[in-house]
C-alpha cells in the first residue's frame, strides 16, 4: 500500500499546476519543475551533468522568458527541409561554426552516448570541448556543454541575448522564421566561438543533410546505427534513411560507421567515394574485441586504428554502449590522426581514464534503490531492443515492472513488442507534452501487446511510478523485482525529478 497520505480531490494539485504553466507556455520543452507528492523513497543528489533550475530568483525567471520567446517558434517536430534559414545566421554572425574543427555525429540510435564519449576523450587529452545534443532530459541548458558541463543558465541567456538582434535580421528576411532547433544551433555555434572551444562535438537532431546542424564541415563525420525512425521525414528503409545521413560526410572527412543495415552502408560508402572521405568500419579497422559485465558497468577490450586498449572500464551497461565506446575511440583517434598521420596509438591510461569518467543520463541510468528504479529514454524499436539486452544482461531482476509513456508519432506498438519478453506487467502512462500518446489509447496497444491482465492505466506519471513500485514491493523487500522507466526521452526527465534527481 502506499504511505502517501490521501488527496483531498476539492484540493488542487501543484504537480498538474505546473503541468498545466509549462505545457501553456512552453509545450516543446516542457518539463516539471518539482513533484506534487513526496514518492516514498527519493534519490540521490542532483547529477552536476543535469543541472536543475537556477536558485536564483532573477536567473530563473530570466531563463524561463527566454525558454518563452524560444516557445513561439517552431517546435522540433514541425520541419522546413532547408539550410537556408541557419546557414543565413550564421553569415550574419560571422560563421562562428568555422573557427574550430569539429566531429559530426548522426545514426538512429546512440548519437548523445557516442558524443557524451568523445567528449570525455578530447576534455582527457586536454583539449577544450564545446558539445551540442539533443534533446535534453530536464533542463534546456543541457543541450550546449563547455568543457563536459552543461553552460550555466547566465551564460545561456547571455548567448541568447547577445544573438536576439540577428535572429530578428533572419527572421525578417527569410520566409519562415528561425524555428526552435535552429536558434539553438545557432547558440550553441556562438557560444563555442566566444569560449573559444578547440573541437566541437555535434549531434545531429533529424536526418543529416538538411538537419540545421549541417553548416559544419566536420573532420571527422560519425554515424551510429541506422534504423527505421522518423520514417515520415526520413524514408521508410535503412537505405533511404542513409541517403539523408549521409548528407554530414563532407570532402576528405574521416567517416567513422557504426555496424550498419547492409542497404544504409552501401549508400554510406558510396557517399565517402564520391567526397573523397576515408572510411573506418566498425568490425573491419576498429571494433569491440571483449566485453566482460563489472560492478556499475563494463569492462571492454577495444581495438582503435591504432592498436588494442584493454582493461577499459566502462560505467554504463550493455552491447550497444560498448559499440558506442568503440565509435567513440576511433572518432578521437582519426581527429589525431592516428592509423593515418601518425602511427601510434592514443595514450592508453588517458584513454582509460576517460572512459572511466562517461556518464549518459536517461539511459540505464539507476536513481533508486529497494525496489531499484531505472530510466531509459529508448523510444524507437531499436532501442527498446537495445535497452530490453541490457537490462536483462545488467540487473538480475526476478520481476520488471515497465512503466512506459511514449509520443503518439512513434511506433509504439513496437517498443512494447520489444519489451514485453522483460515486462512482467506494464503501467502505461503520458508526459506532460503535447506529443504525447493519450494513456487511454497507449493502453489499447499494450491490451494487444501484453494481454489486459498484464497491464495497468495510470494517465499521472506520479501515480504511475507510485503504481510500478507497488508491484515490485510485493515480492518483498529482498526478492529482486525492478522498474524500467521508457518510452521518452520527456518521460524519463519527468520521472527523474519526481524521484528528486534534479
Amino acid at each position: 500500500m502506499s504511505d502517501l497520505p490521501p488527496r483531498d480531490p476539492n484540493e488542487s494539485d501543484p504537480f498538474e499546476e505546473i503541468v498545466e504553466a509549462e505545457t501553456t507556455s512552453d509545450p516543446d520543452l516542457a518539463v516539471i519543475e518539482a513533484g506534487s507528492r513526496t514518492l516514498r523513497t527519493q534519490g540521490g543528489p542532483p547529477q552536476a551533468d543535469v543541472p536543475a533550475r537556477p536558485a536564483d530568483p532573477q536567473v530563473d525567471q530570466a531563463l524561463r522568458e527566454v525558454e518563452a520567446e524560444l516557445a513561439t517558434r517552431w517546435g522540433e517536430t514541425k520541419l522546413e527541409p532547408s539550410v537556408s534559414r541557419i546557414a543565413a545566421l550564421m553569415d550574419v554572425l560571422g560563421e562562428p561554426q568555422r573557427s574550430y574543427p569539429s566531429i559530426h555525429i548522426t545514426g538512429t540510435n546512440g548519437k548523445t552516448s557516442t558524443a557524451r564519449m568523445v567528449e570525455a576523450l578530447l576534455g582527457a587529452f586536454e583539449l577544450r570541448t564545446g558539445r551540442y545534443t539533443s534533446p535534453h532530459v530536464q533542463s534546456i541548458t543541457e543541450r550546449v556543454s563547455l568543457d563536459g558541463a552543461p553552460v550555466s543558465a547566465e551564460r545561456f541567456i547571455e548567448t541568447y541575448q547577445d544573438i536576439k538582434p540577428y535572429l530578428e535580421m533572419v527572421d525578417a528576411s527569410q520566409e519562415y522564421r528561425l524555428s526552435f532547433f535552429e536558434v539553438l544551433t545557432g547558440m550553441a555555434y556562438a557560444a563555442f566561438a566566444d569560449a573559444p572551444v578547440d573541437v566541437a562535438v555535434v549531434e545531429v537532431g533529424m536526418g543529416g543533410s538538411w538537419d540545421a546542424t549541417n553548416v559544419i564541415d566536420g573532420d571527422v563525420a560519425v554515424v551510429t546505427p541506422i534504423d527505421l525512425d522518423h520514417t515520415d521525414r526520413l524514408g521508410g528503409t535503412p537505405g533511404e534513411i542513409a541517403e539523408e545521413k549521409a548528407g554530414i560526410i563532407k570532402q576528405d572527412a574521416t567517416v567513422i560507421l557504426a555496424q550498419q543495415p547492409v542497404d544504409a552502408a552501401q549508400v554510406l560508402l558510396k557517399k565517402a567515394v564520391e567526397v573523397d572521405a576515408t572510411v573506418a568500419r566498425e568490425g573491419l579497422e576498429f571494433g569491440v574485441v571483449s566485453r566482460q559485465i563489472a560492478v556499475g558497468g563494463q569492462l571492454l577490450t577495444l581495438r582503435g586504428l591504432g592498436g588494442e586498449y584493454d582493461n577499459v572500464y566502462l560505467p554504463l551497461h550493455g552491447p550497444y554502449q560498448a559499440h558506442n565506446a568503440a565509435v567513440a575511440l576511433a572518432a578521437v583517434e582519426a581527429f589525431f590522426g592516428v592509423g593515418s598521420q601518425r602511427p601510434e596509438p592514443l595514450d592508453a591510461e588517458t584513454v582509460r581514464k576517460a572512459f572511466a569518467s562517461v556518464s549518459s543520463p536517461g539511459r540505464l541510468e539507476v536513481v533508486r534503490r529497494s525496489p531499484t528504479v531505472v530510466l531509459d529514454a529508448a523510444h524507437n524499436p531499436a532501442g527498446a531492443r537495445a535497452t530490453a539486452e541490457a537490462v536483462s544482461e545488467a540487473f538480475d531482476f526476478s520481476r520488471l515492472i515497465g512503466v512506459v509513456g511514449a509520443s503518439a508519432d512513434k511506433n509504439v506498438r513496437g517498443l512494447l513488442e520489444a519489451f514485453e519478453p522483460v515486462f512482467a506487467e506494464v503501467v502505461v502512462t503520458q508526459n506532460s507534452s503535447h506529443r504525447a500518446m493519450d494513456a487511454d489509447e497507449l493502453a489499447a496497444i499494450a491490451v494487444e501487446v501484453f494481454g489486459e491482465e498484464r497491464v495497468q492505466v495510470e494517465p499521472r506519471l506520479p501515480d504511475a511510478l507510485e503504481a510500478a513500485i507497488t508491484l515490485a514491493e510485493e515480492e518483498g523487500e529482498y526478492a529482486g523485482a525492478g522498474v524500467l522507466v521508457t518510452g521518452s526521452v520527456i518521460t524519463v526527465g519527468e520521472a527523474r525529478l519526481l524521484l528528486g534527481k534534479g
